[in-house]
């Protein structure tokens, strides 16, 4: 997700990606071992080493049955030479993006279990016991966390003043707002995870959203979640400047969670507008005064702009939602097999037509009383009292039958 022009960045309709990475080094005549640390790498020669080392120190300490893998993204200064040379396994990645070595390293690895982090000596590999702990006590995903509220200590120097106070901290408590995730630290890149769970995710996104879909994901399919502190040290990297840019990158968040989220993005707005515009035709038809105000015609059409848009809202959080679950974004819900039982083609049709043929009442009578007029000059605010309602009305129960239509063509593979 580059930009917002290129979804497919994220993935494509058919929910494969045309960049999708393949490892280059297959696991099935490999021996399964019981972890794989896996790191990202694209020119890191200046930390590679030190973050290998402690990764191997981890493994030789606590006598793990463990491989360090280097899931390279195309580094042209040496790191694939320098892994190497320390006893880590490098698998080339060729498709582009953070999400993309990741998940050409993840496929590779032999583990069992997966534990993932950055090459930039940010995240101390020494720590990786807590998260093998935590995955053979049973826990699908083992998430870290950095920031205090989750235990976790930042270093003098480690995370950027806004990254710290204000990004990390606002969409974490977004994501357990929206998501019901139960992490503290949304954005943190080392975490645990078993083999057979990553699997079941079906990780689409091949950039940075790769980490926080991984979170939205085992929340939503109800994964076993378990939160370590960690403590996160200054970058060590000094031939080149982090990866992350805070404003881009926290737009991409933001417009991700959104995708995610059909409840947050369509639904809870659609039903908010639409009972605004109810509310307002209360309170304009029969012209109710509101302190010195008068609530007249004017207010009719504003009432009618809520009721549209919020009947559009409503409506596109439906298909939504039936694509993510299509698509496997997101699994199967309950409330939509009951929409879907209650739900028919022939009763959207009907609702819809009703609501035209009332419509379409309403202006012949707003007709009438003009041609009693003799076509003449009318007393606008009290025609406008039935012309806008009736426009109004013909409008959602078009949408309502093009909606039903399409509702329908949606729901058809999921029966």
């Amino acid at each position: 997700m580059a930009s917002l022009t290129r979804p497919a960045d994220v993935l494509s309709p058919s929910g494969a990606h045309p960049d999708r990475a393949e490892p280059a080094s297959p696991t099935k005549d490999l021996p399964t071992i019981e972890l794989s640390v896996v790191m990202p790498c694209l020119n890191e020669a200046d930390t590679i080493a030190v973050c290998v080392g402690k990764a191997l120190k981890a493994i030789a300490e606590h006598g793990l049955d463990a491989e360090v893998l280097i899931a390279d993204n195309g580094s042209t200064d040496g790191s694939q030479a320098i892994a190497e040379s320390l006893g880590a396994r490098v698998v080339p990645v060729t498709a582009k993006g953070y999400g993309n070595a990741l998940m050409g390293g993840i496929t590779a690895a032999r583990g069992r279990y997966v534990i993932m982090g950055d090459a930039d000596d940010s995240y101390d590999f020494t720590e990786i016991p807590k998260f093998v702990r935590a995955l053979r006590a049973g826990f699908d995903l083992v998430q870290g966390c950095r920031l205090p509220s989750g235990g976790g200590t930042v270093r003098p120097g480690a995370m950027p003043f806004l990254h710290r106070w204000w990004g990390n901290p606002m969409f974490s408590w977004m994501a357990r707002q929206m998501f019901d995730a139960p992490i503290h630290d949304v954005y943190c890149g080392m975490r645990g995870f078993t083999k057979v769970a990553y699997t079941g995710l079906d990780q689409r996104c091949t950039g940075m959203e790769f980490a926080t879909e991984m979170i939205i994901k085992a929340t939503s399919y109800r994964l076993k979640i378990a939160e370590v502190p960690i403590t996160l040290h200054p970058d060590g990297r000094k031939a080149h400047a982090p990866h992350l840019k805070t404003f881009r990158d926290g737009w991409r968040t933001l417009r991700f969670f959104l995708m995610c989220s059909p409840r947050w993005l369509f639904w809870r707005p659609g039903m908010a507008l639409f009972l605004l515009g109810i509310l307002g035709y209360a309170l304009a038809l029969p012209g109710v005064r509101l302190g010195g105000a008068k609530l007249d015609v004017h207010t009719l059409l504003v009432a009618s702009l809520a009721l549209l848009v919020g009947q559009q809202a409503i409506l596109f959080g439906v298909f939504a939602k039936i694509f993510s679950i299509h698509e496997r974004l997101m699994p199967a819900d309950s409330r939509m097999d009951r929409f879907f039982a209650v739900f028919t083609l022939e009763k959207g049709l009907m609702l819809g037509a009703l609501a035209v043929i009332g419509g379409l009442t309403l202006l012949l009578r707003a007709v009438g009383i003009w041609s009693a007029h003799d076509f003449g000059p009318l007393d606008y605010p009290q025609t406008m009292r039935l012309v806008i309602p009736a426009v109004t009305l013909a409008a959602l129960g078009v949408q309502t039958v093009l909606g039903s239509f399409m509702i329908s063509i949606m729901g058809m593979r999921r029966k």
